[in-house]
């Protein structure tokens, strides 16, 4: 098959990727074609808004604020979709792959929840979607899953994979501030929505983890099925004494296959702090796999931001653009639908940080420990502060490995003895036993 004369591309949203997008592909459509051996053609941008100045000059009559312009060209090849959310995105997508067009989004929540309709959509018309920048930013994590580490069996992947949250734990670690205030420092400095709920709540995470768990292991995208918790009940104490422990406290997305089975979560999570991954700090990202054949590997590098999504939302559109070009068939990416049973949360096993608040009393110590020890939790060590006669000090207890199940039962026995003045403040710890 003859080569294209070029490649037409119709992006639909201007906001802060859609603008570092548009930057790339005239700015660097020279390198572009260079690499590709024909150019590819920015040739519709739909937004809203026409009178905000995004710092690009545009060429004339490249702006609209008639999605239609782009979704119903027959001229342009592949739909860039960058508005977010699950409505209307999802329908402009839909409809993009119904007119024959390749489509390429960093929309993580549309693919976690919408994914199997968008995918079987885009194999029936035989067509491809473009998913890079949806996980993880500017890291191709997705071109290792699924190109580069594809010999091997993928035994575990976890990762730093939301800049606002790992900047909140940074700046609260760093400077023993409060979550509350470094959250309005991150919202001032636009790290942090206004909303900021789906960052400190992890449910960005959580949709991200679904793409990477259903890439990494053959699963069906699980999103619902993702445990998440957020950072919001994080304090500088916890993190003092993590510290004091040698760790450090991150906001993990984890998937881990064992005994046939995979587990899906989200959490807060003490990790040493020798551990490469507990020096991210900032808005950076990482994020680790572990392969039967290649081993331990790790990538690192800016997971948002208007440049570094952009650069890959131009990579997916580099590869559709080669297939286009070469007329290689469409191949629907390797989303799983093996039947593997996916764990709960009950059924992790895992170590297990635990702040106590308790009223100083003889035998108190002793009780918890006997709890623990009831419920087949061994303490690995103790930490308790000076006494204070009287009042509450904190008891921090770091176990062995351990089941969640046993650890909830331990923890809601030991809440309600006397002595304990508040409910008991536990994270899950990753790395070495002690």
């Amino acid at each position: 098959m003859a080569r294209r004369m070029a490649i037409n591309v119709g992006v639909i949203g201007f906001g802060t990727v859609g603008s570092g997008t548009v930057r790339i592909l005239l700015e660097n459509a020279q390198v572009l074609e260079q690499r590709l051996g024909f150019p590819v053609v920015l040739k519709r941008v739909a937004d809203k808004d026409l009178k905000t100045d995004r710092g690009i000059k545009l060429p004339k009559g490249l702006l609209t604020d008639k999605v239609e312009k782009v979704l119903d060209d027959p001229d342009i090849d592949i739909v860039v979709e960058l508005i977010g959310g699950i409505s209307p995105a999802k329908d402009f997508i839909l409809r993009a792959i119904k007119n024959g067009k390749h489509v390429v989004t960093a929309n993580k929540a549309l693919i976690a929840q919408e994914g199997k309709e968008i995918f079987k959509a885009a194999s029936a018309k035989g067509v491809r979607v473009g998913m890079e920048a949806a996980v993880a930013g500017g890291i191709p994590i997705i071109k290792v899953v699924r190109e580069g580490l594809v010999a091997n069996r993928i035994l575990s992947v976890y990762g730093i994979i939301n800049g606002t949250a790992n900047y909140i734990l940074t700046k609260m670690t760093d400077e023993g501030a409060e979550f509350g205030a470094v959250l309005k420092e991150a919202q001032k400095l636009g790290y942090a929505e206004a909303d900021p709920t789906f960052d400190v709540e992890g449910q960005d995470s959580a949709h991200k983890l679904t793409i990477l768990a259903s890439l990494a292991f053959g699963i069906p995208l699980s999103y619902e099925k993702v445990y998440c918790e957020g950072i919001t009940k994080i304090t500088p104490v916890d993190i003092d004494f993590a510290r004091e422990l040698g760790y450090k406290i991150k906001l993990l997305a984890i998937a881990k296959a064992s005994n046939g089975d995979v587990e899906l979560r989200v959490h807060p999570t003490m990790v040493p702090q020798d551990y490469l991954i507990s020096k991210v700090d900032g808005v950076f990202n990482a994020v680790y796999v572990l392969g039967d054949a290649v081993g331990e590997t790790l990538y690192y590098g800016r997971g948002a931001g208007d440049m570094p999504t952009g650069s890959a939302i131009v990579a997916d559109i580099a590869d559709i653009a080669r297939n286009i070009s070469s007329g290689a068939e469409a191949v629907a990416p390797a989303l799983g639908s093996s039947d593997v049973k996916l764990r709960k949360i009950d059924d992790i096993v895992s170590m297990y940080y635990f702040r106590f608040s308790v009223k100083d009393k003889p035998n108190v110590l002793s009780k918890i420990a006997g709890i623990l020890g009831k419920n087949d939790i061994s303490i690995a060590s103790v930490i308790q502060k000076g006494r204070r006669a009287g009042g509450t000090v904190p008891v921090i207890i770091l176990t062995h490995m351990a089941r969640e199940r046993e650890v909830r039962r331990a923890v809601a026995e030991i809440d309600k003895l006397p002595a304990i003045s508040e409910p008991t403040f536990f994270i899950r710890v990753e790395g070495r036993e002690q």
